[in-house]
């Protein structure tokens, strides 16, 4: 079963790499005559079904029209032939170049926002039909087919992803609405093309004739079958129709391509075309002669059909173009929807209310089932209609827009996770750990305190616990100031010091076992180096002692001073600098030094000149020139005298003579153009004067 996703309009098309030379672009324009055909195809398959229908005029007519009629399951074939045809129009030379990951996706979502809407609306709606049945029903049967279908979360699910056939050889039962085997495996056909469409698009340079009888050959399996049984009905015998007839398609499409350009085909493709309907009408009716199903072999004409219409431009392809068979072809994939669950409900009714010997209201030699038989049928083309214009195209439009949605919910997400994040993620104000840094030894007679934290500390010796002959100062320990804790610093701006724990240290037996903690962040821990052992006391000042006494000279200790940013004790003010004294104003210079008198220093007297006028002059008067015309002018004149002038060449002349007035007074304005007037002109002139 083809769908709507087979018009090839330019809108359904990816976006091109670029064809090769000489043929058709993909997704070039809607086929009409194409569409058109989809909609006798949809109409025969409709037919055929129909004429399941328990009533004896239903019966009547299909022995008149006999396999016109009964054989109208070849329309499906028909379809598969189309959808491969317009498929490969309309993707081939997108997905054929190579197989890429995002070609295929785009291709596979277009054809999901096809068939996927509506089908899904209608396998629900019908779901709750045969729930209803199976609840309520007084038989086994919930619908009319050959093998009841099963009813159960894990077949819904199948039947939602259109996959219901995919794992069973036969394809009675496997839908829920019988039609809808043909949707799976055309769904099937669709996820395999992007793999194929790249051998396939190798292809394309063949001969004609090899791709018209490679064409032909696919189709020879099915025909084969109907031949010999009657019917295409054996163990996976769906998925031989299903790709025979698509690859028949593809590689009409091919040879199309092939012949489109050359000239005068269109005639002899229109005359192929309105003779092949003829062909296959009359192989149906010869092979019933031979035997019951053995027309059926004429679906190898249907790669000629699709062919030839594809190419003509008059003939059967002009009625099929017609807008009311154009609308028939695009409504035609809800149609082959809902037909199926108008007849099952048709059909239940006359079960239900049909009774037997005419007494019924709708017995079935009665008038009034035939009028509604009739009504049912015909009813199903406004049926798909609605179904098409409110459900399938809108929902396809909105599908289509998804993955932009998508793409851009996932954007925002991405741009506000981190804030999310951080309100979700407690976190505290960074902690830094003070590093205590020790004052410089002092001497023990020397005294004296240091600044920490703000405070002064005096710098306590420890006790000696026996006298050393040599007078060494010990490492000098900071007293704690009062209070037990380093006294905060008042000024902000000085710079500040941990505090670092004083006193005298205990002694190894009143330690306690347990380590208290540390006031300060413990400091890493230095390797040992090898040197004196500890308490041993190292004479660092043993050359400047006294030889004599062994005494250190007195050092003279400076008051110290804490070093801030402001306060006492801060850094000294930079002396202002004297200004420079301005320059002197240089003397004035005399300028009629050298007219001056010298004994005098007077200036000499001027005496003005007595103002005369010259004679004056008196010129003829000129008369005015008469006005004339501009030169333009004169060259429009000229040329619209030549289109009115009995004598063109005359006027031809005197245009000419005006063109060369004109381009010589032109010479003339570049021979004298000043460069601040024009400076394009003054560049063109600039060489000429230098050759001057």
């Amino acid at each position: 079963m083809t769908t709507t996703a087979e018009h090839a309009t330019v809108s359904d098309a990816m976006p091109s790499t670029g064809p090769a030379p000489g043929s058709p672009p993909a997704g070039g324009g809607e086929l009409r005559a194409l569409t058109g055909l989809r909609a006798v195809a949809a109409a025969w398959v409709v037919l055929f079904h129909f004429h399941f229908t328990a009533l004896p005029g239903v019966a009547v007519v299909s022995g008149l029209l006999g396999p016109w009629v009964t054989q109208g399951a070849l329309g499906v074939d028909l379809f598969f032939v189309l959808s491969g045809f317009v498929i490969a129009y309309t993707y081939l030379e997108q997905l054929g170049p190579r197989l890429t990951a995002g070609a295929t996706g785009r291709f596979v979502w277009a054809r999901a926002c096809r068939i996927w809407p509506a089908y899904a609306l209608v396998l629900h709606m019908f779901g709750i039909w045969l729930v209803a049945r199976a609840v309520y029903g007084s038989d086994r049967d919930i619908a009319f087919q050959a093998v009841q279908p099963v009813l159960s979360p894990g077949e819904w699910l199948q039947q939602l992803v259109m996959v219901q056939l995919w794992d069973d050889p036969y394809l009675d039962g496997a839908s829920w609405v019988g039609a809808t085997w043909s949707i799976s495996a055309e769904w099937l056909a669709y996820l395999l093309f992007p793999l194929v469409a790249v051998g396939f698009h190798r292809m394309r340079n063949l001969p004609v004739g090899v791709l018209a009888g490679g064409a032909l050959a696919l189709m020879t399996p099915i025909a084969a079958s109907y031949l010999t049984t009657g019917s295409p009905y054996y163990p996976w015998s769906w998925l031989v129709r299903i790709l025979c007839g698509f690859g028949a398609g593809i590689l009409t499409f091919l040879a199309v391509r092939r012949l489109r350009h050359r000239s005068g085909v269109r005639r002899p493709a229109s005359v192929v075309a309105s003779v092949t309907p003829v062909l296959i009408a009359v192989g149906l009716v010869a092979g019933e002669l031979v035997g019951p199903g053995r027309g059926g072999a004429v679906l190898v004409l249907f790669p000629v059909l699709v062919g030839a219409l594809a190419l003509a431009d008059r003939g059967v392809a002009r009625w099929l173009s017609r807008p009311a068979m154009v609308h028939g072809g695009r409504i035609s994939y809800a149609l082959y929807l809902i037909h199926i669950p108008m007849f099952e409900v048709f059909w239940l009714a006359l079960r239900r209310y049909g009774g037997f010997g005419g007494s019924s209201l709708l017995a079935p030699h009665g008038v009034l089932a035939h009028v509604l038989a009739l009504l049912v049928l015909v009813g199903a083309v406004p049926a798909a209609h609605l179904l098409y214009r409110h459900v399938e195209e809108p929902a396809r439009a909105a599908m289509k827009e998804l993955p932009a949605l998508w793409a851009q919910r996932v954007a925002e997400v991405r741009d506000h996770l981190p804030a999310v994040l951080a309100r979700l993620v407690p976190t505290g104000p960074a902690v830094v750990l003070p590093v205590p840094v020790a004052p410089a030894p002092r001497r023990a007679e020397e005294g004296g305190s240091v600044r920490v934290g703000g405070a002064p500390v005096p710098v306590v010796p420890p006790a000696r616990t026996a006298p050393d002959p040599r007078a060494v100062a010990p490492v000098p320990e900071l007293a704690a100031p009062a209070g037990g804790r380093a006294v905060p610093d008042p000024d902000p701006e000085v710079a500040r010091m941990p505090s670092v724990p004083t006193g005298p240290r205990p002694a190894a037996a009143d330690r306690p076992d347990t380590p208290s903690a540390p006031r300060t962040a413990p400091l890493p821990v230095v390797p040992a180096v090898d040197g004196p052992a500890l308490g041993v006391p190292i004479d660092t000042d043993a050359a400047r002692r006294d030889p004599a006494t062994a005494v250190l000279p007195a050092v003279h200790l400076e008051p110290e001073v804490a070093i801030g940013l402001s306060g006492a004790g801060s850094w000294p003010e930079r002396k202002p600098r004297r200004p420079r004294p301005a320059p002197e104003p240089a003397a004035a210079v005399d300028s009629t030094e050298a007219r001056r008198d010298p004994a005098t220093r007077a200036l000499p007297t001027v005496v003005p000149l007595p103002l005369v006028e010259p004679p004056t002059q008196a010129f003829p008067a000129v008369a005015p020139l008469p006005e004339q015309s501009s030169p333009l002018r004169r060259l429009l004149d000229a040329r619209n005298a030549e289109l009115r002038s009995p004598h063109p060449r005359l006027a031809r002349e005197l245009s000419e003579q005006l063109v060369g007035a004109r381009l010589a007074r032109g010479k003339h304005r570049v021979k004298n153009a000043r460069p601040h007037a024009a400076p394009h002109i003054a560049g063109q002139r600039g060489p000429e004067r230098q050759a001057r």
